[in-house]
């Protein structure tokens, strides 16, 4: 396989796989863990969990970014 083209599909992968990681990770502590529902009062549990959420969400977007903003040379 030529080297620009694995490049490519490297990237494609980490970033799926991170992302989903992502995902799973906030829907189980979100919708299994019952942290995403603000029942009848907001506790330390939603504010943590909406924090994290947020923080990890933006880290998460500026990764990928960063790693998709870096040219790939399919010439070589």
């Amino acid at each position: 396989m030529e080297p620009g083209v694995k490049k490519y599909l490297i990237r494609i992968v980490n970033t799926l796989s991170l992302g989903l990681l992502w995902m799973a990770l906030n829907s189980t502590f979100g919708i299994m863990y019952d942290y995403a529902f603000i029942h009848d009062r907001l506790s330390i549990g939603n504010i943590l969990f909406y924090t994290w959420f947020l923080a990890s969400l933006t880290a998460f977007l500026w990764w990928v970014v960063k790693i998709w903003s870096k040219p790939i040379n399919f010439e070589e």
